[in-house]
């Protein structure tokens, strides 16, 4: 039951993190060191699962998909949208550069500890995390392109929002911004739905079938990976979450679009003007908050050390 309230707490973390502009539940669960359980389980929902579930086979389809472990991270990430990260909003909209400034710390106290999951630093390794840190950066400085509501295309968006939510670094609803469908998905078709109108699911249909087979197929291959690469996996997501600190990084401008569905008007995040701090008071208490993440982090693994021995 221990266990299981502290998946559950982590499971809030990742739902925390669905707030932070330009931050995935991936590297959430990445950092805290439940993102290979994860994939292990979702890897598990294929068609063995549905027959025992038809079949009422229900204590071996636990068993198969981790049930409990992946139930007490769906009521942390469900329970922290509704609650925590109302939080977070209200600490973003006042205090943002505090904020940031905490998961910034928390951030890179994470990928020197997660970086020592890697057995043998390689050659292999050290390129794998250049690479991983490269195409975070790659990401972060991408401009939108202009989208389609091509079936094929709304597919091929949904594959990639769901494997951008998997791997660590790198935010689902950011990457259809770049992918230029984000007004069309995430505003005008989900503003539809609402209103159950027919014209939301020849959209969602096939972006929800994309996300389905991104899912599927992306946690199969990364846990193909995990098993036979280990090192360099580990490696390279080390180097998407290492990454995804230019879009951590506190001190920036963000630059908005604006989105309208149904007469109201949406703003959303698309990219930064970044620029360094300036020596004052608030600067001061930033550099603090950063400490505090990384002492926290240090905190946690040096507990997790002492637990397991």
């Amino acid at each position: 039951m221990k266990e299981l309230f502290v998946i559950f707490l982590k499971g809030t973390a990742m739902g925390a993190a669905n707030v932070i502009p330009g931050v995935s539940g991936g590297t959430v669960a990445f950092i805290t060191g439940i993102y290979e359980r994860l994939i292990n389980a979702l890897k598990n929902l294929d068609g063995g699962a549905v027959r025992l579930l038809l079949g009422r086979r229900f204590k071996e389809l636990s068993r198969k998909i981790d049930f409990p472990f992946l139930a007490a991270i769906g009521l942390g990430v469900v329970v922290s949208i509704f609650t925590f990260a109302e939080v977070l909003k209200y600490l973003f909209a006042n205090h943002a550069v505090h904020v940031w400034s905490f998961f910034f710390g928390l951030i890179i106290a994470s990928v020197y500890f997660v970086g020592k999951q890697v057995r043998e630093w390689s050659p292999g390794a050290v390129l794998a995390l250049s690479v991983g840190a490269a195409i975070a950066v790659g990401v972060a400085l991408l401009k939108p392109a202009s989208g389609s509501d091509n079936i094929a295309y709304l597919f091929l968006c949904g594959i990639i929002a769901m494997a951008s939510m998997i791997i660590p670094g790198i935010s689902g609803s950011f990457v259809l911004l770049l992918l230029g469908n984000y007004q069309l998905i995430m505003i005008e078709s989900v503003s539809k739905l609402k209103s159950l109108e027919p014209g939301a699911f020849a959209i969602l249909i096939p972006v929800g079938a994309g996300a389905v087979v991104g899912m599927v197929v992306l946690s199969r291959l990364l846990a193909w990976i995990f098993r036979r690469f280990h090192n360099h996996a580990v490696a390279l997501l080390t180097g998407f979450v290492a990454g995804s600190l230019l879009v951590i990084w506190p001190w920036k401008l963000p630059v908005f679009a604006s989105f309208e569905a149904a007469g109201v008007v949406k703003e959303k995040i698309i990219g930064y003007d970044w620029f360094l701090p300036s020596l004052e008071k608030s600067s001061l208490i930033a550099f603090g908050m950063m400490v505090l993440g990384i002492v926290i982090v240090w905190a946690m693994e040096k507990g997790a050390a002492v637990h397991e021995e």
